[in-house]
């Protein structure tokens, strides 16, 4: 039998990096895990008609794909993004790890959608497939470009499909030994129940396989929605927990093992219309070279990646929020001026890469 789940993803075009506000110097957001930071950005999946297509299934595993349109040659999406062409192949004929089915993660599997709904709010979004083929399972990634200190994303999307895939967002850092690895993420297991949505500090396991339950929220999206439903999921990263939202609700918050340590930042399968994200950027990341005309890197030594709201050089006086505008991508102004706030940011000393991945199993 074969398998196909489709997730409708995040379209990064326009990309707005820093805001849609000239004035904004730093963000605050809402919540009971409230924090500053100095980025925006914004990707919108929303009007790219000239680019919609649903491509044929790639049927041959040995086969190397291109990308589905042009739109994935720009550099709007070179900028942010990353298509991966992994696979989990092995020495010899063997698969990695403990892998019992063959994936491979393809190019033709990404593309822009026409929105067909109902009412729809959008024209398009961008669609992660995966699919259950002979001999092999074919999935979709992709990853940030990019490098972040803490981030707080949100993204309207949605997950279709048969029973079988897994839909994910996450932040990550890979390490050698298992207790290495630093992650927080949200999975969504097409197999499960239609309002169930998994939340974790990863590792959830120990290298003996034992669970570490601490870890995980088996969460609950509210008020009768289901992970088919358009939803705004949520991820705020902070030094001190990981906290995650379902349209504007908090349906979980661990502090146990958050991350502490740079992130590579992924992508998800599903279906997403738009990403908005408030951050801050490592001391190497290119994105860091100004912030309104003034440097970040001895701020980012000093404070941890974010700037103080006083009355010194580089320092935060307009206070904007993506979570009070009332229109994604869009922010409002909250103070100006103000000398307080954000000196309880002081101890934040790592820097994250953020990302969003989706991936399919059986």
């Amino acid at each position: 039998m074969s398998l196909f789940s489709e997730f409708h993803h995040i379209r990064p075009m326009p990309t707005v990096h820093g805001s849609s506000n000239d004035e904004c110097e730093c963000y605050l957001t809402n919540g009971t895990n409230s924090a500053y930071y100095s980025r925006h950005s914004f990707y919108d999946y929303r009007n790219l008609g000239d680019y919609a297509g649903v491509p044929s299934p790639i049927q041959n595993a040995s086969r190397k794909t291109g990308v589905t349109s042009d739109y994935f040659n720009s550099d709007t999406w070179d900028d942010s993004w990353s298509i991966q062409d992994w696979s989990n192949r092995g020495k010899g004929v063997s698969l990695s790890g403990d892998a019992i089915v063959l994936m491979i993660n393809s190019p033709n599997n990404i593309y822009i959608e026409k929105n067909d709904d109902k009412d729809a709010a959008s024209d398009t979004f961008l669609t992660m497939r995966t699919m259950r083929l002979p001999g092999f399972q074919s999935a979709a990634e992709f990853e940030s470009v990019s490098t972040y200190h803490y981030v707080s994303v949100r993204m309207l999307a949605r997950v279709t499909g048969s029973a079988g895939a897994c839909m994910a967002i996450f932040t990550y850092l890979e390490g050698e030994e298992l207790a290495d690895v630093q992650e927080a993420d949200i999975e969504i297991m097409t197999r499960d129940r239609k309002n169930r949505v998994q939340y974790t500090n990863q590792p959830s396991f120990t290298e003996n396989g034992d669970d570490i339950p601490k870890a995980t929220r088996n969460g609950t999206l509210p008020e009768g929605v289901e992970w088919h439903d358009w939803v705004v999921h949520r991820l705020d990263w902070t030094p001190k927990r990981s906290t995650w939202y379902a349209n504007g609700q908090e349906v979980a918050s661990i502090e146990f093992q958050t991350p502490k340590t740079r992130h590579r930042s992924f992508s998800t399968r599903g279906a997403t219309v738009w990403i908005d994200m408030v951050y801050n950027v490592t001391k190497d990341n290119e994105e860091k070279r100004s912030f309104d005309g003034r440097g970040l890197e001895s701020d980012a030594e000093q404070y941890g990646g974010l700037v103080r709201r006083d009355d010194s050089k580089g320092a935060c006086k307009v206070v904007c929020s993506i979570d009070e505008s009332g229109e994604a991508g869009e922010t409002k102004i909250l103070s100006k001026s103000a000398a307080s706030h954000m000196l309880d940011m002081q101890y934040w000393t790592r820097t994250f890469v953020f990302g969003i991945i989706l991936l399919a199993y059986i």
